[in-house]
């Protein structure tokens, strides 16, 4: 496995590896543990190995201080979770979300889960985020962001977040394709200044 670890790590795509028990997943998992660049999901016997590469972590860390920036100048109480695996051997799936939030008060589970998608393939986030009761989940891909809402046992898409309804998603996707993060969050906060 170690012999395959640069090519997973050069790869563009998601690496998929089936019929593996939770006990050998969480066995590798502890494998890869201090392994930079790659994060495993698992959903019903099969093993996601994902590239992080620089650009992932960027985007997720510019939409989280997006999303940062429009809570603090709207008074909303928020708290940050950032991104702990979720998932048990009940529930047959884990995964990280990239960042995640609690809207209102500290909860057991995140309101919000934020998913930057650069990679093609792999298991399905959202029965993943479906098992462990996420209400609303965000998934930002070739410069755009799609929003989910758990309802009825299924995810559906939304246009206007469940949580913040005011929020402006246009605007928020505009600053974050900015290419400075800095930039982002300077104009976003203009942005948001000159609407009180």
């Amino acid at each position: 496995m170690v012999q395959a670890l640069p090519a997973i790590q050069r790869s563009t795509q998601s690496s998929l590896i089936e019929g593996v028990s939770w006990e050998s997943f969480e066995a590798i998992e502890a494998a890869f543990s201090d392994v930079a660049g790659i994060r495993l999901a698992y959903l019903d016997g099969v093993i996601e190995f994902m590239p992080i590469s620089n650009e992932h972590e960027e985007l997720k860390s510019t939409i989280g201080r997006l999303l940062e920036v429009y809570l603090r100048a709207k008074g909303i109480r928020y708290y940050i979770r950032g991104g702990p695996s979720l998932g048990t051997k009940e529930d047959s799936a884990r995964r990280q979300p990239d960042e995640s939030y609690n809207i209102g008060s500290k909860k057991d589970r995140a309101d919000i889960a934020i998913e930057v998608v650069l990679t093609s393939g792999g298991v399905d986030k959202l029965e993943s985020y479906r098992r462990f009761g996420v209400p609303e989940v965000w998934f930002w891909q070739d410069g755009s962001l799609r929003l989910y809402a758990l309802r009825d046992e299924s995810y559906q898409q939304i246009f206007v977040s469940q949580f913040l309804p005011n929020l402006d998603l246009g605007k928020l996707v505009a600053a974050a394709n900015l290419p400075d993060q800095y930039d982002a969050v300077t104009e976003y906060m203009n942005d948001l200044s000159q609407e009180s």
